[in-house]
């Protein structure tokens, strides 16, 4: 339950990334620029907040890398999939 709560923040954080791209780059609309722009961003910050929580995994619950390596992934993946293939679908419309 807690990696589905986790990739859950990841969704809301690209949502969230993306309406400040949106702010910021095209005042007010969600061009192609604002969405390389969210993406990117929140991929960045996903990898590092993923990080986080494999470091926390390994120093605090005592899990040794290579089992959390996949929790890694699945912490990290499925958010960043979605995110690509939304700005990829978005930008062949």
């Amino acid at each position: 339950m807690r990696t589905a709560n986790i990739i859950l923040a990841g969704i809301v954080l690209w949502g969230i990334c993306l309406g400040g791209a949106r702010m910021l780059r095209d005042r007010g609309s969600v061009g192609p620029e604002s969405m390389k722009v969210a993406t990117t961003l929140f991929i960045g910050i996903w990898f590092i907040a993923a990080g986080v929580n494999l470091w926390m995994g390994v120093t605090w619950a005592g899990f040794t890398v290579e089992q959390e390596l996949p929790i890694f992934l699945a912490v990290f993946l499925p958010p960043s999939i979605i995110a690509v293939l939304v700005r990829w679908k978005w930008l062949q419309a």
